[in-house]
């Protein structure tokens, strides 16, 4: 179990191919075992690499708000005790009233959505 730079795309999906590989495994390597540290080590590799030549736009608020609706099967009349009146919702979907404080807080709180995307609106 040799670690190397993850430099290329080559390398890139070579160390994915050898993370699936330890990820298919019944039960994760042991944390403790050499192949515990050689999988975290990996799984590291990778990320850097990710965060550099990947690096990820900033989410939108209501792109975040859409999404968590749609994977609750949520309608806007659920968003009422978070955001306000059902007219109020509409507003805030469709960019034409920004998020308040308390709206961002019960949001986060009641869908799980992390604050600090919520913010960015």
């Amino acid at each position: 179990m040799r670690l190397y730079p993850i430099r290329t795309d080559d390398d890139y999906r070579a160390a994915l191919a050898e993370a699936a590989r330890l990820f298919d495994q019944p039960h994760e390597p042991d944390a403790d075992s050499a192949e515990g540290a050689y999988f975290d080590a990996l799984i590291t590799l990778i990320e850097a690499y990710e965060r550099k030549h990947f690096a990820a736009d900033t989410a939108d608020p209501i792109d975040a708000i859409k999404f968590r609706m749609d994977q609750q099967g949520l309608t806007v009349a659920d968003l009422e005790p978070y955001i306000g009146a059902r007219n109020r919702v509409y507003e805030v979907l469709a960019h034409n009233r920004p998020l308040t404080l308390a709206m961002i807080r019960r949001l986060s709180a009641g869908l799980g959505i992390p604050a600090e995307v919520l913010v960015a609106a």
